[in-house]
């Protein structure tokens, strides 16, 4: 099997199509979402990357909440990338943030598709840039205001130049710490850079030269993101890397294999399942013939659901915590389809199995597509009209100096300009040790001379008795889709 060919630049008479691809169905999410509540954004987290970015360039702050630096960013560089809208005044929060999305994705599907030319030579058409530039989950992702994108984007570059023939290796390093800078799991990415880097057929001496030139380039950039997290929270890792474990640690207690089993199933859901077998006759075949970097790319993707799966095994939200890793699911899945079906003596079997793949594949991607536009505006929807109402009717009913406590903040500190404390700990560190535990909760409440609590009341039942609701958003989405209504609760 040929994995490589040196025909690996991009046909600049077909290119254009991928990026008015990305265009078209990013302008199809936008259009549906403002139909339903208007333009936002479909997770409130989002707003917490608003409100530092607002803040460092208003301000000069790191900080949530003015005046109090905090490490509450689990992506500190996707934060700074935004405050660059704010600093030239480039239609933020959305506009600035969206076209980062949209480059994010160009990117993405830019290396993916470089990566399967390298492998099969160049076509005349970029399938698989336009499969990836319309991807429903990864428009989904480069729309949501979140550095889901931003990762993967540095993800599919560090494995587009670990697949060259001559690797710089210092490049690499740096690559690696870009990642950490915008999510800590990137730095899962030194598994790959030290599979390939230990497998190369080079002399010792060769190898420990490149992994000094790596260890360099990622010190280089992951020192200061520690010291950057130590002088603002005492650890090395940002308050979200233990909040979300906190949070969500009563799911371990499923069983292994159904959480296992959930985080595999995430990217099959779409044109995805068109890839499974493919996926895993291209890993196999990649150990078979030593190619390390696509190796590296499959022990990556399996390792990083299994890593959600034991450590932080959630699913909502479409899975956007495993989206930074789905296109390499996606490339590798096409790969080895395309390879697969290659290996079938040419006859009428072979035809109607490539014409059903490529049918099937296609008819199931633009099927998504609309499906994950209709996801999108439902998402931005419940957050315009519960976090986002509830977060101007405090802004317009509570005094400036009132304490509020709250889960889902992003929206509240971004429009209401009021004091507040994170009960999922993410900009409040220590509300971490007693998050799940509700009668200790209410006394730390009482402590911190807290008089609002804003909440969905299905999430804090104990916390919420007895207090008197002074708002509820009554938006339709959220009970829609199974949910509830925000509410205020005046807490003393």
């Amino acid at each position: 099997m040929k994995f490589f060919r040196r025909s690996f630049a991009l046909s600049t008479k077909t290119w254009w199509m991928v990026p008015v691809m990305g265009i078209g169905v990013c302008a199809l999410f936008l259009s549906l979402s403002a139909s339903m509540a208007g333009i936002g954004f479909p997770l409130d987290d989002a707003w917490i990357h608003q409100t530092y970015a607002r803040n460092l360039a208003v301000i000069g702050e790191w900080a949530f909440i003015p005046g109090q630096p905090s490490a509450g960013s689990t992506a500190p560089l996707w934060s700074f990338f935004l405050a660059a809208g704010y600093w030239i005044n480039a239609g933020m929060p959305y506009g600035f943030t969206f076209v980062l999305g949209w480059l994010c994705l160009m990117v993405i599907a830019w290396a993916g598709q470089n990566l399967v030319w390298d492998w099969t030579g160049r076509g005349t058409v970029p399938w698989v840039g336009l499969f990836l530039a319309g991807e429903w989950h990864l428009v989904w992702a480069a729309l949501s205001g979140m550095e889901t994108l931003a990762l993967g984007c540095v993800v599919l570059l560090s494995f587009y130049f670990l697949s060259k023939e001559n690797i710089r290796w210092l490049m690499i390093g740096v690559l690696v710490g870009l990642a950490l800078w915008i999510r800590p799991d990137g730095v899962t990415l030194l598994g790959p850079a030290f599979l390939v880097l230990g497998l190369s057929p080079q002399k010792l001496w060769t190898r420990m030269l490149r992994f000094f030139q790596f260890l360099a380039g990622f010190l280089i950039l992951t020192l200061p993101y520690l010291y950057f997290n130590w002088q603002l929270s005492g650890s090395i890792w940002p308050n979200t890397f233990y909040a979300k474990q906190a949070e969500y640690a009563a799911l371990l207690e499923q069983s292994i294999w159904v959480r296992v089993g959930q985080q595999f199933s995430l990217p099959l859901i779409g044109a995805g399942v068109f890839f499974l077998v493919g996926f895993c006759y291209c890993c196999i075949q990649a150990f078979r013939y030593r190619r390390w970097a696509l190796a590296g790319m499959g022990l990556w993707f399996t390792g990083m659901a299994l890593l959600y799966a034991l450590r932080l095994p959630v699913t909502y939200q479409h899975g956007r915590y495993l989206m930074p890793a789905m296109p390499v699911f996606f490339i590798l899945g096409w790969m080895g389809s395309i390879d697969l079906i290659r290996t079938i003596p040419l006859s009428r079997w072979r035809f109607i199995l490539l014409r059903s793949w490529q049918l099937g594949t296609g008819l199931t991607w633009a099927g998504f597509l609309v499906l994950g536009a209709r996801a999108y505006a439902t998402d931005v929807a419940i957050v315009q009209t519960e976090m986002v109402a509830t977060a101007k009717w405090i802004e317009q009913n509570t005094q400036p100096g009132d304490l509020i406590a709250a889960h889902d903040i992003g929206a509240i500190g971004y429009f209401s300009h009021r004091r507040l404390i994170d009960l999922a700990g993410l900009v409040s560190p220590e509300i971490i040790p007693v998050l799940r535990n509700e009668e200790a909760l209410a006394r730390t409440l009482d402590r911190m001379n807290v008089e609002w609590l804003v909440t969905f009341p299905g999430w804090y039942v104990e916390l919420t008795k007895g207090k008197e609701v002074v708002f509820t958003t009554g938006g339709i989405y959220a009970p829609a889709a199974g949910g509830e209504n925000m509410a205020v609760y005046r807490w003393k």
